[in-house]
């Protein structure tokens, strides 16, 4: 049968003459509309991808699963950043070809087609929708997946994604609300497919009042301690076990490793080990020298540190740019993107004018709402400045 079609406005091709706009404009353009990262790969990682590319599993194939080192790592990350002893709930890991793939193939890998519904935030990453489709499943988009009410009782649900920090929005999902979330859907036999791919960048307990100290304020609210939002195999969250719940995380955003193509589910055992009896029969295997890079950067917590100073910052100073420039934008809650509603009520309009000051944001209608734009700050600080003065003159 293979994959089903899809369809989405998702589409980076719709920008292209709001770029050519901005490339005409005096200073040239300053793409703020992609969430790639632009600074350096930690030290650690790369060293590490150095020094495992004649390994056993770099000149022979490597486990699927991940290296015992890979597997060592992912535990231990999830005890010190997340509080989360993945043995005591019963859950399982495997790695994937970064956070993309294993969004657009969970429902398929879930083995949903026709008659079964996913439910997803009706504002959130395109790529949920495609997966759905793509697996033949019906999407169900409500205002807010916390509202069990909105999606509980509709027939046929299967899956619920909960994205938190959320993008495009920033806005995060209290323990409270992501137990409860969990404990409807096991009522129904429905999988909670918890996206926490954000998740360090925790921004709620270093919120920047955009007074211009923004180069004290991370210290001040204990960075050390990196913040994070509640995960969804939290204990007091997932009552303890691991059962119908997939967490995603990657390493993408918290240490530029998108190219690297780094991520993996950790969850429900019974349900990673069939995805990952699939996954070696289909050839989603993360290199064994990058496997041994992935261990370094979950590794190097400073590293992460270090880029959880850096996007603080750069949010905090486009925020109030933003401001300046007659938005009403506030710090978002965590995840690296500045939320916005458009100033003429519709995005296209807003991207044509800021295409005249050279800034290209996200069109809001890519996530879901029209009335809205998204601002990345995965760009380097001279783009920041640069965007942020525009704005400030304009």
């Amino acid at each position: 049968m293979g994959f089903h079609e899809f369809s989405s406005p998702y589409d980076w091709s719709r920008i292209a003459q709001y770029k050519t706009l901005a490339e005409a404009a005096p200073g040239g353009m300053i793409n703020l509309s992609v969430g790639s990262p632009v600074d350096p790969v930690p030290a650690s990682v790369q060293q590490a991808l150095a020094g495992a590319a004649d390994a056993s599993n770099a000149h022979g194939y490597p486990a699927t699963v991940g290296s015992a080192d890979l597997r060592e790592a992912i535990q231990t990350w999830f005890r010190t950043m997340r509080g989360v002893d993945l043995g005591a709930v019963n859950a399982g890991v495997v790695p994937t070809v970064g956070s993309k793939e294993a969004v657009a193939l969970m429902a398929s890998l879930l083995h949903l087609g026709t008659g079964d519904v996913v439910v997803q935030p009706k504002v959130s990453y395109p790529t949920y929708e495609i997966g759905t489709q793509l697996a033949g499943a019906t999407v169900l988009k409500v205002d807010d997946v916390a509202d069990v009410e909105s999606w509980v009782n509709v027939p046929g649900v299967k899956a619920v994604w909960v994205n938190s920090p959320n993008n495009p929005s920033g806005g995060v999902l209290g323990a409270e609300w992501l137990a409860e979330i969990i404990a409807a859907a096991r009522r129904i036999g429905a999988v909670v497919l918890s996206d926490e791919c954000y998740a360090l960048m925790d921004w709620r307990s270093a919120r920047c009042e955009t007074r211009g100290n923004h180069g004290t304020e991370p210290e001040q609210a204990g960075v050390q301690a990196m913040p994070s939002t509640p995960c969804a195999l939290s204990p007091s969250v997932c009552e303890g076990t691991a059962d119908n719940v997939l967490v995603l995380y990657s390493l993408s955003k918290q240490s530029n490793m998108a190219g690297y193509r780094t991520a993996f589910i950790a969850g429900d055992y019974r349900l990673v080990h069939a995805m990952s009896d699939y996954r070696k029969q289909i050839g989603q295997i993360i290199p064994g020298p990058v496997q041994a890079a992935m261990a370094a950067g979950l590794r190097d917590t400073q590293a992460v540190r270090t880029q959880w100073k850096r996007y603080y910052d750069r949010l905090a100073r486009l925020v109030e740019a933003l401001r300046a420039y007659g938005y009403r934008a506030s710090m978002p809650d965590g995840a690296l993107y500045v939320w916005v509603k458009t100033l003429n009520g519709d995005c296209w309009a807003d991207m044509a004018e800021l295409a005249k000051l050279g800034i290209v944001p996200s069109p809001g209608e890519f996530y879901g709402a029209v009335e809205y734009l998204r601002f990345s700050a995965t760009a380097s600080d001279e783009a920041i400045d640069a965007a942020c003065a525009r704005l400030a003159s304009a």
